[in-house]
This record gives structure tokens, sequence and C-alpha cells, in this order.
């Protein structure tokens, strides 16, 4: 599926019932491929990790302990800002708190959270990925570690927003993952950027004698602004 950004705020509001719907549905099928896409490569284990899209004032989220290879159209869950169900009958992700505050307090329209090996490894060992590969810039700077706390708790929530200050992605200390984006399909980029740098440092720092070297502040600013208009401009 090509990536299709979620509606925004404004832009939903002045839709019809029928375009309203139909933005819901393309949006839902994308985030059963993005869940289905976590768990085919490897970044969860069974029904582990969630998924979000927002869709105007509606939050679409993956449901609790459900198998994502079994999730129909029919099964779309959607909550409100305040976290009060709207569509569905099947109960929203157990991380519903994580994914209400980064709706909240950034631009996000879609958010990913994992339970990536290499990252959640990392964030047993250090308070911050180090800056071993010009990537990091792509994510606002060194992904910081979110302090531990209960998974599903607003304590959890509080401590990954003040990981995610200026940055699109974070570590959750001995848990995983959390990346965002303006669609599924950056959030998701952004979380296999994020368990690919972390394979690299847990890979050059295992090796003997041997320490890897890291890029430095003007380093990681030079490549922000390269990266800032890779790819191809906007049609």
């Amino acid at each position: 599926m090509s990536p299709c950004p979620a509606a925004p705020p404004d832009r939903i509001a002045g839709m019809t019932d029928e375009a309203r719907q139909s933005a819901v549905e393309r949006a839902w099928r994308e985030l059963v491929d993005t869940a289905r896409r976590t768990a085919a490569e490897g970044l969860v284990v069974g029904t582990s990790g969630n998924v979000s899209v927002r869709v105007g004032d509606l939050i679409l989220v993956t449901p609790s302990g459900v198998p994502y290879d079994r999730l129909t159209p029919q099964d779309t869950v959607a909550v409100d800002l305040d976290g009060r169900q709207v569509l569905g009958d099947l109960r929203p992700t157990s991380e519903l708190p994580l994914h209400l505050a980064v709706h909240r307090r950034t631009d996000a329209l879609a958010v990913v959270h994992t339970h990536a090996v290499h990252a959640t490894a990392v964030s047993t060992l250090v308070p911050e990925l180090p800056p071993v590969h010009y990537m990091t810039a792509a994510l606002g700077g060194p992904v910081r570690v979110a302090a531990y706390a209960l998974y599903g708790t607003e304590e959890l929530a509080r401590n990954m927003l003040h990981a995610l200050r200026d940055r699109t992605a974070c570590l959750l200390q001995n848990h995983g993952t959390v990346t965002y984006g303006a669609t599924l399909s950056a959030a998701y980029d952004r979380t296999a950027q994020l368990e690919w740098m972390c394979r690299l440092w847990l890979t050059a720092s295992s090796v003997p004698g041997r320490t890897p070297t890291l890029l430095s502040d003007p380093q990681l600013a030079e490549a922000a602004r390269r990266l800032h208009t890779y790819g191809q401009p906007p049609a």
C-alpha cells in the first residue's frame, strides 16, 4: 500500500459523512498493514507492540491482545483525544495513554510502538543511544531512553514525553521503542532506522579492545541540513 497521510483535523472537519467514513476505512487498512509489518519484520512478537493513526479528531488504535493477522475492517477501534472509545467493540491497546500523550503533545498523525530486540537491549545499557551514524540526525538528535515505568501507565507516558523533547523517537527502558511521524510510513521507517542503529552500536561496541567512534554535534547538524532536502521534491 502506498503511503496515505492521515487526514488532519482542519481538513476532516469539512468532510461529508461519506468522505469521513472513507478516510477512516483507508486509515484502518494502513494501520493494520503497518501492525502486520512490525510482526513480519521481527520488531514485535505475538500481540506485543501497537500502532495508532489520527484521522481528524479520531485516534485509530490497534486493539489489545488480538493477533494482527485476524484484524478485519469490521474490527476498527477508535477513541477521541480524551480516550473515550467511539468506534468498535474490541478494547483499545493497553498502551493507549502512551499514544494519546504523543497525539496531544506533538504534531504526530501516526505513532508506532515496538519491542524491537536490539533497541530494547540498548535501553537497558545506556541513557541514550550513542550517535554512531548520521541517521541520528533524522530523529532529531541522540535518541534518549525514557525512565522505566509499568506498561500502560500515565507514568510511562510522562517519561516518554520527557525523552521525546525535540525528537521523533525514543527508547523505553527495559521495554521498547516509540516513534511518530506525519504518516504511518514515516513513523515505521523511523522505527526501522532506530532498530538498525541500535544493532550497529551493539555490534561495534562488542569488539574487544575497541571503542566505536561517535559523531560530534557539528557533524550531526551538518547531516541534519543535508537530510532536510533528501529524497524527491514535493509534487
